[in-house]
């Protein structure tokens, strides 16, 4: 019988992990040709999300437990379990219930029709419309800047061939961008549909700054375009300020009592030179931050404990 790995992501659901378990469980109960491996990996919650693994894992063999040292974020704990994984097919889901475990037999369907990345794509969505239409456009944008096509309104949920996994357990990068490695590796992808699901109990995880995070990485990974912007643009604004510069010493020479430069355009030739400045200034940060996280070659996660493996 071929394995189906599943792996999920946990921090702070107690709310939502019985009902996933039982979800999945009921799935693979639909599918007899296949065995499956539910691995957890909880990324030190502040909860009783432990507490329900533990339980759950007594009475079902089929549910792996990874417990993190600590909470290493939302990009490198996910990454890292995956890796764990022993599956000919491994699926990425949430521990959320916003992807949808019914999803499993049309991934594992495509699958079997030889296609090694099985990909969700989220269409619509019941969370805000506002939210939505901001994911939408950071989609279309970094779709824009990255030099390989990435999947659009895709989160990572999907399902990937054990060769895919052993492309990415060769790529030693201590902070991976999961969903642009996949796309870089080539291999060809089945696109799914389905509609997103409101969260149901618990509040999200993701903020302001985990958003970012993530979109800077997408970008810095993916795109060398923001530099080679700073520096054309650069170019560009030193034209203009010559341009400028010296029509004002003609009209200074052609108009000279007339003429009166003012303080008005100093001061906003000077806002404007220090935010453009200060924009590609943190832009380059970015870069060098990126740069600074590969250097240090940490490990992704560092594990507490290990339960039914």
């Amino acid at each position: 019988m071929k394995l189906i790995s599943v792996v999920t992501p946990c921090y702070n659901e107690e709310d939502n992990i019985r009902a996933l378990h039982e979800q999945i469980k009921a799935e693979f109960a639909r599918l007899p040709r296949y065995a499956y491996e539910h691995i957890c990996i909880d990324n030190a919650s502040q909860d009783r999300t432990v507490e329900v693994l533990r339980e759950l894992a007594r009475s079902d063999k089929n549910l792996k437990v990874i417990v993190n040292a600590r909470n290493f974020g939302h990009i490198r704990s996910p990454h890292h379990a995956m890796l764990q994984a022993k599956g000919d097919a491994v699926v990425l889901m949430m521990s959320d219930l916003q992807d949808p475990p019914s999803m499993l037999p049309r991934f594992i369907e495509k699958w079997e029709e030889g296609y090694k990345i099985v990909l969700g794509i989220k269409t619509e969505s019941d969370e805000s419309p506002a939210m939505f239409f901001v994911r939408r456009l950071y989609y279309d944008l970094i779709g824009r800047l990255s030099e390989i096509e990435l999947a659009k309104n895709s989160t990572g949920f999907g399902l990937y061939d054990r060769v895919v996994i052993d492309v990415l357990r060769t790529i030693d990068d201590p902070y991976p961008y999961f969903r642009g490695l996949i796309c870089d590796i080539g291999f060809e992808q089945a696109r799914i549909e389905y509609h997103q699901a409101r969260r149901r109990r618990g509040v999200t995880k993701n903020n302001f700054y985990t958003l970012y995070d993530m979109a800077m990485l997408g970008i810095t990974n993916h795109s060398k375009i923001p530099l080679r912007l700073a520096t054309m643009l650069g170019f560009v604004m030193s034209a203009i300020s010559f341009a400028i510069g010296f029509a004002y010493l003609i009209a200074k020479l052609v108009f000279w009592n007339q003429f009166l430069l003012g303080t008005a355009p100093i001061l906003i030739g000077l806002f404007l030179f220090a935010s453009i400045q200060l924009f590609f200034i943190g832009i380059l940060g970015e870069y060098i931050g990126a740069i600074y996280t590969q250097v240090h070659r940490r490990p992704l996660v560092i594990e507490k404990e290990r339960i039914n493996f």
